[in-house]
């Protein structure tokens, strides 16, 4: 079990003790892979030196993890390429290959565990993009969500596809309305609005979604107070796929840059999330996701939106998303410090 200086460290070694920060907190467990990341992090919080493995092998476990990784962006691109070439074909009104897609989503699913809503933002290529891999985006966290909400697992999938569809009826917008980069008329507004409606008459006849599917397409801006649209729905008159999907919808939505809008932070989302969920959002799915997605715990590393590295001390329940953080010694109460804020967790 050697005993190395940090510059003597090379990608792919195994810590052969766990690594242990200046207030007692577990870095890094016994076993783990070194990659840049971790090789940043040890940097950040002045480790001087580490106990490593003997380092046959090494380099094959990175790899292994390297390459399960590459699976699930490589199944994703497909998945952004088909649909792509669905939500284009069908400007013209060109059948939708629901297999085909069924398939290559599965495909995504089957790489799920790759794949954090917090951490997971895919670079957009251009305006048009955005309506693809928020669609995506929606669809692999719809389909978490439905399993941490309880849902039955024959509807772990079919959310997945509400999700991937939910949008559909942006197809029938004017690009030149969908990706104006000033405010919208009143006019604009209420065709922008019209896409509930084409979505769901574009999935209507299509014999291999479900209800709830189609049913997404058309709810999915109904709120709980019923002040949505297009039929000003309240409560549990809007399907469960919908209220569900609305959530996933939200997030990605202000997390992905578009034309009009830069991104927010993950965690200033969640934040909004919560403030929406007040008789907009089902408070329920809401509360799973945030409770879900900062299962934060003493001696987790964050990036605060100042750049500088932290040590996750304490999360308060009542603010998830702004836990106490040790920096440098210092401890940074996120709830107080409102001007801070975590921009993204490193482990």
């Amino acid at each position: 079990m050697p005993t190395v200086p940090l510059s003597q460290v090379k990608l792919g070694d195994r810590f052969a003790s766990d690594v242990i920060t200046p207030l007692g907190g577990t870095l890094f467990r016994k076993g783990r892979v070194v990659t840049s990341r971790e090789y940043e992090i040890l940097q950040a919080f002045l480790v001087q030196q580490v106990d490593i493995e003997p380092r046959e092998g090494a380099e094959e476990v990175a790899a292994t993890e390297e390459a399960v990784l590459a699976r699930f962006n490589a199944e994703y691109d497909r998945l952004i390429s088909l649909v792509r070439r669905i939500f284009v074909s069908n400007m013209s009104g060109i059948g939708l290959p629901i297999m085909d897609i069924r398939k290559q989503l599965e495909n995504v699913l089957a790489h799920i565990g790759e794949y954090n809503a917090l951490t997971f933002m895919p670079r957009i290529a251009d305006k048009q993009d955005y309506l693809y891999h928020k669609s995506v985006l929606t669809a692999l966290t719809s389909h978490l969500l439905a399993q941490w909400c309880a849902f039955p697992k024959k509807d772990w999938l079919p959310l997945a596809l509400a999700g991937l569809f939910h949008d559909i009826g942006m197809l029938r917008v004017d690009p030149a309305i969908l990706y104006k980069p000033s405010a919208l008329t009143a006019a604009e507004k209420e065709e922008v609005q019209n896409h509930t409606k084409h979505g769901y008459n574009l999935l209507k006849n299509v014999a291999a979604l479900n209800e709830g599917v189609k049913l997404t397409a058309l709810q999915h801006h109904e709120k709980m107070d019923g002040s949505g649209y297009p039929l000003g729905l309240k409560g549990d008159k809007i399907h469960p796929y919908a209220r569900l999907v609305a959530v996933a919808d939200v997030f990605h939505s202000i997390t992905l840059e578009r034309s009009y809008s830069r991104p927010i932070s993950p965690y200033l989302a969640l934040e909004q999330l919560q403030n929406e969920s007040f008789g907009k959002l089902d408070p329920v799915y809401v509360r799973t996701l945030i409770e879900k997605l900062t299962s934060f715990h003493n001696g987790m590393v964050v990036r605060l939106s100042d750049n500088r590295l932290g040590e996750i001390v304490f999360t308060d329940r009542n603010n998830p998303t702004r836990p106490l953080v040790s920096v440098g010694g210092k401890i940074i109460n996120l709830v107080t410090e409102r001007s801070i804020h975590i921009k993204s967790v490193i482990r």
